[in-house]
């Protein structure tokens, strides 16, 4: 799928880290404030579904609410939540940024994840391509990436949520390729054939990381670098941001590529209780999350090019996005927990091929 486009210039993000003043849950209240840290992408759909839930909150309790954002890598800002960034709702890139929240800090319950429909994942995205205008080099695919005339761009998994998605849709890719079914993972009669599997998508990963010439912090990064600075000859990113790109901007020297198969991404919200529970918003940050289900936060999500949950959305905007075989996070890595600890520990298997 190729699409002539242009981009708009995104200036450097300004990270919030004052303390908000602590406000009533009292609908009583004349105002209210609420911090939303969340990561780079979302910054148009934020900008545009924060001054719907405005209108919605004051209509329904008359209150005036003020939504503060912050945004950045989605590592990043997680990490800053922890040392103390005053958040009262998280939407981040991937689960593993949320639970660590609750892990380190412990202002998030447990069990947040059951909290909300979708394990709390309002909406999904998958990983595409970005290349020059002509797709000079014919990049069509993922193995295309292993090319020694190809320089990649990617952001750095150690601080960017949407990085982590590209590496494991990289791995996913690879083991698809080599075992066929991935149910073959994790069944002791097929341990040897996926050991070897895994053998080969660790080489696969490394010779795309060879092909990266600068890893930036977070995707918008990853994207000034690839457009504004014209290095590289493919980025990879998130879909939303490729096809918000391609779609909204019509100027010649960027064409989109959609790979055929790739991995199932699905961005996490959630309330941060210690911090809603101290300034008394819970009421409120919970919906504001709510409003993300609503008929209103799909649509929004659909037109900031997030693949919807509803159903009845999702099909009015199906030719919007390109139908491809996704597989899961829990299929080709057991899930974030075991993700971050085989991949992208100090010491895991990212650090093994791209330190050395």
């Amino acid at each position: 799928m190729h699409h002539s486009m242009r981009y708009i210039s995104i200036i450097g993000f300004l990270i919030l880290s004052i303390g908000l003043t602590a406000c009533s849950n009292n609908r009583d209240g004349a105002s209210a404030t609420l911090l939303n840290v969340s990561y780079d992408p979302t910054r148009e759909l934020y900008q545009e579904l924060n001054r719907e839930f405005k209108v919605y909150w004051k209509d329904k309790t008359g209150q005036t609410v003020t939504i503060r954002m912050s945004h950045g890598g989605s590592g990043s800002q997680s990490r800053a939540v922890i040392d103390g960034l005053d958040a009262d709702v998280v939407t981040l890139a991937l689960a593993h940024d949320v639970t660590a929240i609750q892990q380190n800090a412990g202002l998030i319950e447990e069990y947040w994840q059951n909290r909300l429909p979708e394990n709390s994942a309002p909406y999904t995205s998958t990983i595409g391509f970005l290349v020059r205008k002509g797709n000079p080099l014919n990049i069509q695919d993922w193995d295309d990436l292993i090319r020694p005339d190809v320089s990649v761009i990617t952001p750095n998994p150690k601080t960017s949520g949407v990085a982590r998605w590209n590496y494991l849709a990289m791995w996913g890719y690879a083991l698809q390729k080599e075992l066929g079914d991935l149910s073959k993972i994790g069944n002791p009669d097929y341990a040897g054939e996926v050991a070897m599997a895994e053998a080969k998508a660790k080489e696969f990963v490394a010779a795309i990381y060879r092909n990266v010439p600068v890893l930036d912090s977070a995707a918008r990064g990853a994207t000034n670098t690839f457009v504004q600075r014209g290095i590289g000859d493919v980025l990879i990113n998130w879909e939303n941001e490729i096809l918000l790109a391609g779609f909204t901007l019509d100027v010649d020297g960027l064409e989109i590529v959609i790979p055929q198969t790739s991995i199932l991404a699905e961005p996490t919200v959630s309330i941060v209780d210690k911090n809603v529970d101290r300034k008394g918003t819970r009421e409120i940050a919970q919906a504001y999350l709510e409003f993300l289900y609503s008929e209103t936060g799909q649509e929004l999500a659909a037109k900031h090019y997030y693949r919807p949950r509803s159903e009845v959305v999702a099909i009015k905007y199906e030719e919007r996005f390109p139908q491809i075989q996704l597989f899961t996070i829990d299929e080709v890595a057991g899930g974030w927990h075991n993700a971050n600890t085989v991949h992208f520990r100090d010491g895991g298997i990212f650090d093994q091929f791209y330190q050395n």
